[in-house]
């Protein structure tokens, strides 16, 4: 079958397939380390960066640096800020 292309086309194809019924919004059990989740939470953690890949709508992208020179720092700073700080807060929230 060939692959749709067009964000119609994919809406078209998950929903012939009921794909949207299959994902389960059951909550999960977090399971981590006590020591692992203290470096994270206090910020102490070793800092060995690996890249990643993701695909980001090119208008946040402008924002999030704009955001960033207005904040003087570099914009994949800020998102890994952001990105931190949204990983304490889901493991505060876990835990309470």
């Amino acid at each position: 079958m060939k692959k749709p292309k067009k964000k119609k086309e994919w809406i078209k194809y998950y929903e012939d397939r009921d794909i949207l019924k299959e994902i389960a919004d059951d909550p999960t059990d977090l399971i981590l380390d006590e020591n692992l989740r203290q470096e994270i939470l206090s910020g102490k953690r070793k800092r060995n960066l690996k890249n990643v890949t993701i695909k980001i709508d090119p208008l946040q992208i402008m924002a999030i640096k704009k955001l960033s020179t207005m904040k003087s720092i570099p914009y994949q700073t800020l998102i890994r800020h952001w990105l931190a700080e949204g990983i304490k807060h889901e493991l505060n929230s876990v835990i309470e």
